[in-house]
């Protein structure tokens, strides 16, 4: 925008009231809007000599608050881990790749896959983690000089091991160290030519900004509107323009300027070949994930094992309902273990399957991993090894002997609340069993979100998008109704965080959690609050409502029992309808979101094993840190010791944690329906 569209821009603002601006887009707005602020007083100046304005009209304007939220597929913005838009493009770019899978594995065809990136390969490297690419070419890292043959090795390897389909993805913005483009007809070219593959190109394109948004994407804007309007309130004049960025799972400001100056020295960098500053201008978490990819896509790598004497037998157990992402998180520690030398070893159907199962012939349930079982688990729900809720107190004695038998030197548990309990257990008779003097480590996956030490469970995206297609599909009847009321009941145990989360990305009118119960006054307020709002609704504003209702929120007010109160009392002024999603909550596919977490963390749960070589049975029961969880906890991914978690943060009667950080996110609920709360108050 040029000056003279500033000055207009400055006197609509002025004649309408308006002292603040909350600016979405990407590095180009944010620094025009920045300019703007700066501009601002000359800018008023400017209109009053021109007699635009009145120095009175003025004279209530004289600052100009800006607040930026960065909306991008490409998640190029530094100082955050995502921008708005950019989990829903990658969710589309999954669900592409997922479909040319299918053809790709029938005909044993490689595909090479354009999408989007000119300065940023988040969208590359991300569809690479969660589809199970062969190869990735990014602009922040591009491959060695001798890149073809790089990748003609990597994907002759991965054929040689059985794989019947090749995928390799490619940035549109992607580069040789030379900085000579990298497109996918050489890509192409090369598979066909030298590895005589049967090969075929697909550019995405704009499919990539399409489809509805996912419910990532819906929990992030909406919670960064929030913090925006909060920015906007408490700033002063002097108060340098922010972001609302997200940090792990923190929501947090970060300096506008300072962001976009880290954003332009990326581009910066990759022009002067520096690409080691590219990658460190990217945030802790991009690098990460780089590696993980690296390392579980690497095979026959001499060079990363460990010494033989070094190398363990890794059991690998799922333990409680299945999520979507267990088997993302099971094939990135099993590709991670033979890269390094180690051996995993699966324990199919849990505790349960190792104690009356592991002897079984012609195939018992502890059964050695190769690459090849586990390369095609990425993009597969449910549990391809098994899972159930049983614990190992229901035969601690065959638990242990099978320890001893099958020589586990680690355990690497999946799982939800029962997986908490299980390495409890475990934990807890090491005294008795020397065979549970292991590391053991614990990848929270659960739909519920409630294992204590960890703000985020594998699976719980994948439950939320679930469960907010349904409501859409819900909602759209409902509207097209107009005087309609659902209620319907989620899943998450005595956890109200799905329930919660779902309502915040449907702009639900109420949500009932089993961490604050429902009382008849509740009840009675809420059907008034109904009957107000569908009196004020009109023309197109007529639209239908949804109340959503944990499935634990209370054993008298059923879901059933509110919806039919709420026809009782609407005096057919509206009506009411209840729905139950039921297990399709655990949705199908997992989402990428489950799927990059899963190998991310789980790659450290291996490391953290690890660390850990060596060590005698004695020294690890002394080592609280022996047995621990992994857990996302505000900005940070942490390990935390199990001895703490049980005694001090477990709620064990409810099943869930003491502090659940998302408790404040049901007043926001509360706050954007207009529904007043004790909570607010």
């Amino acid at each position: 925008m040029q000056r003279p569209g500033r000055l207009q821009a400055a006197k609509n603002l002025v004649l309408n009231g308006i002292d603040a601006l909350v600016i979405c887009g990407g590095d180009g707005s944010l620094t025009g809007a920045d300019t703007f602020r700066k501009e601002w007083q000359g800018l008023l100046k400017e209109l009053v000599e021109q007699k635009e304005l009145m120095s009175e009209q003025v004279e209530p304007f004289k600052h100009l608050n800006i607040v930026g939220l960065v909306g991008s597929i490409d998640n190029d913005m530094s100082l955050t881990d995502a921008t708005i838009g950019a989990y829903s493009s990658l969710s589309r770019i999954c669900q592409n790749v997922d479909y040319i899978d299918a053809t790709a594995f029938s005909h044993s065809r490689a595909f090479v896959i354009e999408v989007m990136g000119r300065h940023c390969g988040w969208l590359a490297l991300m569809a690479g983690v969660s589809t199970g690419a062969d190869f990735v070419f990014i602009p922040e890292k591009p491959p060695g000089e001798d890149w073809q043959q790089e990748m003609c090795s990597i994907i002759s390897k991965h054929r040689k091991l059985g794989k019947r389909k090749t995928t390799v993805i490619v940035a549109e913005g992607a580069h040789d160290m030379h900085l000579n483009k990298i497109s996918p007809t050489e890509v192409k070219d090369l598979l066909s030519g030298k590895l005589g593959l049967d090969t075929r190109i697909t550019t995405l394109g704009h499919v990539q900004r399409g489809g509805n948004a996912c419910a990532y994407d819906r929990m992030l804007s909406t919670l960064q509107g929030v913090e925006a309007v909060e920015a906007v309130l408490d700033a002063k004049p002097d108060t340098p323009s922010p972001i609302i960025s997200i940090i792990e799972n923190k929501i947090c400001r970060k300096p506008l300027m300072q962001a976009v100056q880290l954003t332009h020295n990326v581009a910066k960098a990759i022009e002067s070949k520096d690409f080691d500053g590219a990658m460190n201008l990217r945030d802790a978490e991009f690098a990460e994930y780089y590696k993980a990819y690296m390392t579980t896509t690497a095979t026959d790598q001499q060079n990363m094992r460990l010494p033989e004497k070094k190398r363990m037998r890794i059991a690998m157990i799922h333990v409680g309902a299945p999520a979507g992402g267990m088997n993302a998180a099971t094939r990135a520690a099993v590709a991670y273990c033979l890269t390094r030398g180690h051996t995993p070893v699966a324990i199919h159907n849990g505790f349960p399957g190792l104690c009356r199962h592991h002897d079984d012939e012609p195939l018992g349930s502890v059964r050695e991993i190769k690459w090849l079982d586990a390369d095609g688990w990425v993009n597969k729900g449910g549990s391809e090894i098994g899972t159930n809720r049983g614990l190992p107190s229901e035969d601690f004695d065959k638990t242990a002997y099978c320890f001893e038998r099958y020589k586990f030197d680690a355990l690497f548990l999946v799982g939800g609340f029962e997986a908490f309990t299980a390495m409890n257990e475990l934990r807890r008779n090491r005294d008795k069993y020397p065979a549970f003097r292991i590391p053991m480590v614990l990848l929270p996956a659960t739909i519920s979100n409630n294992v204590p030490g960890t703000e985020y469970s594998i699976g719980s995206d994948t439950c939320l998008n679930a469960l907010i297609e349904y409501c859409d599909a819900i909602k759209q009847s409902a509207s097209a109704s107009r005087r309609r009321v659902f209620v319907v009941e989620t899943q998450g145990g005595r956890s109200g965080y799905i329930a919660t989360l779902a309502a915040l990305s449907i702009g639900a009118f109420a949500v009932y959690t089993p961490e604050e119960g429902i009382s008849i006054k509740m009840l009675a307020r809420d059907i008034d609050l109904l009957r107000e709002s569908f009196a004020k609704d009109k023309g197109q504003s007529r639209a239908g409502k949804l109340i959503l209702r944990n499935e634990h929120a209370s054993e008298t007010y059923t879901t059933e029992l509110i919806a039919n109160m709420i026809r009782e009392e609407a005096k057919g002024r509206f009506e009411s309808r209840f729905a139950v999603p039921g297990h399709v909550q655990q949705g199908g596919t997992p989402s990428p979101m489950d799927r990059v977490r899963a190998v991310r963390l789980a790659v450290k749960c291996i490391q953290d094993i690890e660390e850990r070589i060596g060590i005698s049975g004695e020294e690890l029961t002394k080592d609280p840190m022996s047995a621990s969880v992994i857990g996302i906890r505000g900005a940070r991914v942490v390990f935390s010791p199990m001895a703490t978690l049980e005694e001090v943060e477990t709620h064990w009667k409810e099943r869930r944690p003491k502090d659940e950080f998302w408790l404040g996110l049901k007043g926001v609920v509360d706050v954007l329906s207009g529904r007043p709360t004790t909570m607010l108050n």
